[in-house]
Order: structure tokens, then C-alpha cells, then sequence
């Protein structure tokens, strides 16, 4: 019941706000198109529920030429990448506005653990020991109010199990607004390079 009442919320609330949006969708689109090359929209292959893939939408932030499937954290000169407006959606979290429609498809939820990359060995199995993949990922987590970037995969797992574990609709209420918080203080955002063991990312050139 509980989960069937998240759908509710997620599809009634992703509906409205995508129609109200769509001004601001259609500008940054246009933003976007005339200050770099490429689409508008980046699509990328995640990890969704139960281990099936599916193409997470972004409002694309990176030149064409940015290695394929690698976090933008662990580029190592990042800046050189990211286009004129990429920045400031980055920054402001406008990026991830065409999630919108993945909710709407049911392959995402506003709250939950932030899809893998396919090839994020280490915490796909970690999350796999928790049960956390079978859970739908979210726009935001639990993880990501608590540290984003700045966390190694076993923190940001811990951090995934712990939601898992205890899962409630004033839970996710309490995560929307530490999300709210962060994007508006732009927390726990990291451009650059980490020594990081824990990620599993092969490069791969567009």
C-alpha cells in the first residue's frame, strides 16, 4: 500500500510540475542549443529498479567531446568540459528537470538511491547486499542531503541501506526538503578529481 501511494504522489506531483514548467523547460532548451553544440537532452544508461536499465534525461551540461560514463568528479579538468549555461544548471539542479518525465514512466521516483551508471561495478553489488537495487531510484536520496559528491561509495551506500530500511512517506517529505535546502546552498557539489578506490568507471569518448 505504502508503495502504491508513492506512485500516486510521484506521477500526480511530476504531472503538475511538468506542466507548469514547461515555460522554463523550453527556454533552457533553447538556452542550451544556441550557446553549444549537441542536444538539448543527454540521455544516459542507468540502473533502475530491480536491476533494469533504463535512460535516465538531463538537460545536457557538457560538451559532446566529455568522456562517456564517467561522473563529472572524476574528470580530471571538469571545467573545460561544461558548457556556458551547464554551469549555472549544474549549480541550481535545473539539469535534472527532464527526470520529470522519467517519474511520469515509472522509472524513477522523486525520493530513493540515485540510479548507477551500468558500469559502477562496486556499487551495484554493494546495493545488492542490502537490497537496495530493488527499490526504485530517485531525482534525490537520502545520500545525496548528506553529503552528494562527497561521499565514497560504502558511505553513500550505508546511506542507501539506511533509507531502504526505514522508508515512509515522511521520510521522503523530510529528504525533499533537505534537498530543497541543499540546491539552494548548492551543497555537497564537487567539479574535479577525487582519488576515490571505490569508483568503477571506465572512460569511453562520445
Amino acid at each position: 500500500m505504502q508503495q502504491i501511494l508513492k506512485r500516486i504522489f510521484d506521477l500526480f506531483l511530476a504531472t503538475i510540475l511538468f506542466i507548469l514548467s514547461t515555460p522554463v523547460l523550453t527556454i533552457l532548451i533553447i538556452l542550451i542549443k544556441f550557446t553549444s553544440k549537441g542536444p538539448a537532452i543527454f540521455k544516459q544508461n542507468r540502473v533502475g529498479q530491480n536491476k533494469v536499465n533504463f535512460n535516465i534525461l538531463k538537460f545536457r551540461t557538457m560538451r559532446t567531446d566529455t568522456p562517456k560514463n564517467m561522473p563529472t568528479h572524476l574528470l580530471k579538468e571538469p571545467a573545460k568540459y561544461i558548457t556556458p549555461i551547464g554551469k549555472i544548471l549544474r549549480k541550481t539542479s535545473l539539469d535534472e528537470l527532464p527526470q520529470l518525465i522519467n517519474i511520469i514512466k515509472g522509472e524513477m521516483s522523486f525520493v530513493g538511491p540515485r540510479p548507477a551508471l551500468f558500469n559502477q561495478i562496486d556499487l551495484i553489488e554493494l546495493r545488492d547486499k542490502y537490497k537496495v537495487n530493488s527499490i526504485k531510484p530517485g531525482v534525490t536520496g537520502w545520500a545525496q542531503v548528506n553529503g552528494r559528491d562527497e561521499l565514497d561509495i560504502p558511505t553513500k551506500v550505508e546511506y542507501d541501506k539506511y533509507y531502504y530500511e526505514h522508508q515512509s512517506f515522511l521520510f521522503d517529505l523530510k529528504i525533499l526538503i533537505k534537498t530543497a535546502l541543499s540546491v539552494i546552498f548548492a551543497k555537497g557539489v564537487i567539479e574535479g578529481n577525487r582519488n576515490l578506490k571505490t569508483e568503477n568507471i571506465e572512460s569511453q569518448n562520445v
